[in-house]
């Protein structure tokens, strides 16, 4: 039987990544990875299109690989889909003739069917949830609980891109999830645009704690983590129901925050226009040793310096263990990208390397506090150049946005949760020997 040989890039969050995992497990058993794009059948490109980096990340990939399929023969099947078709719509066509599909979000679930018509297979009968479960052959999986946001911040275009907020119905989530455990992984990882909203649109009172404590009780699930948690939201009730559970959650908080000052805070839309350190010194009320991760942004509209100096000294004060900085880009489509005050490049990225030459002093004497520590390591992968190491994390290191533990030791293989000797710290990351 013919099987379609799928060379798959997604880009982006995680949240494109389940929806790439959801396209490749609802072709069934019509498909294999494609070792690369030489031998690959069809070529499944999910875009990102948050800001004018990922979009041109997007548009960049997109015209590579068409470049180097272009005289393939045959000539692989190129797909395009994902959040920059939804964001430019029908008019991407004509800037992007090399793909054969360009499908939308919202066009995505018929996307599988298509693709089986085009070669000629017929659809098969699927579990429950066919995503293609643990494609990077990594042990963490991440769970989408929603879709879609309420929020109408000013500089934002993911309303836009992926509607108002739709919450999964909390027994489709524990069933997957059980899949997933079910499969192999070690690690669930909540994931949406605002998580701390779980559950409003259908109507669950204190929806995230209730999903929480249920995803808890999987047996064989060693960490549960949640991303993308509102500071809005993050109320003490909340906070209480995280604190009851135990293992397997872990007390680690992404926050974004986005900026320090009401002044910024209230230009940005935000529904959280308080001061930010509230929210901070109320996770650690309940979570003294917690882990916090936060985005904020440099150069908005009308951030004067003292709203910047009111940000670093936020850093300062917070001594967050993870931070992400992003100059501001005036996006087409939102408020934002139509106020006075825009402020030019060299301010907004001078602003974000003293912020980030800050958080590296912080990081650096954060991590070196485990140094001869004995702590659980989840091993993630080999790494690609040196024989016998490993990549993997500590329940303080979130997936692809934290810093790392490499680690090495008898016997090792990915999947694993051992506990390791930190030998040695870095800024960001760890190293360390079982």
């Amino acid at each position: 039987m013919f099987e379609i040989k799928v060379y798959a890039q997604s880009l982006g969050c995680p949240k494109n990544l389940v929806d790439t995992e959801n396209i490749l497990g609802a072709l069934g058993n019509c498909w294999t990875p494609a070792q690369n794009l030489q031998k690959a059948s069809l070529v499944l490109i999910n875009t990102c299109a948050f800001i004018r980096p990922a979009v041109e990340e997007s548009l960049d990939t997109i015209f590579d690989i068409a470049q180097d399929i272009q005289n393939s023969s045959p000539r692989p099947l190129l797909v395009v889909t994902g959040c920059l078709v939804s964001r430019y719509g029908p008019g991407l066509g004509r800037e992007i003739r090399e793909a054969d599909m360009l499908v939308s979000l919202r066009e995505q679930k018929d996307l599988p069917r298509k693709i089986l018509d085009h070669f000629g297979l017929p659809q098969e009968k699927l579990p429950d949830f066919p995503r293609a479960l643990n494609a990077s052959a990594r042990p963490h999986a991440y769970l989408k609980i929603s879709e879609g946001c309420n929020n109408r911040c000013a500089f934002c275009t993911i309303p836009s891109i992926r509607g108002r907020l739709r919450s999964r119905p909390v027994q489709e989530l524990l069933d997957e999830a059980a899949c997933l455990v079910d499969g192999g992984v070690s690690e669930i990882v909540l994931v949406s645009q605002n998580s701390t909203a779980y559950g409003l649109d259908l109507g669950y009172r204190r929806g995230l704690g209730k999903l929480a404590a249920r995803l808890a009780r999987l047996q064989g699930l060693n960490w549960l983590r949640i991303m993308y948690l509102y500071p809005a939201g993050l109320d003490t009730k909340l906070l209480e129901s995280l604190a009851d559970l135990g293992p397997p959650f872990v007390p680690y908080f992404d926050v974004p925050l986005q900026h320090a000052h009401p002044d910024i805070l209230r230009l940005m839309g935000r529904a959280f226009k308080q001061d930010p350190m509230q929210v901070i010194e109320r996770i650690r009320k309940f979570f003294s040793d917690a882990a916090i991760r936060t985005t904020l942004i440099t150069g908005y509209p009308g951030e004067e310096e003292k709203h910047f100096r009111t940000q670093l000294n936020f850093v300062r004060q917070a001594r967050l263990q993870h931070l992400g900085v992003f100059p501001y880009y005036p996006e087409e489509g939102t408020r934002a990208a139509g106020f006075s005050g825009q402020l030019p490049a060299e301010v907004k990225n001078r602003r974000r390397r003293l912020i980030m030459q800050e958080q590296k002093k912080i990081s650096r004497e954060y991590l070196k506090g485990f140094v001869d520590q004995d702590l659980e390591v989840l091993v993630e992968e080999p790494h690609p150049e040196w024989p016998g190491l490993f990549t993997g994390r500590t329940w303080f290191q979130a997936p692809q946005v934290d810093g790392i533990t490499y680690i090495s030791g008898p016997d090792m293989k990915s999947g694993q949760m051992v506990t390791a000797r930190i030998r040695n710290s870095l800024d960001y990351d760890l190293q360390a020997l079982v």
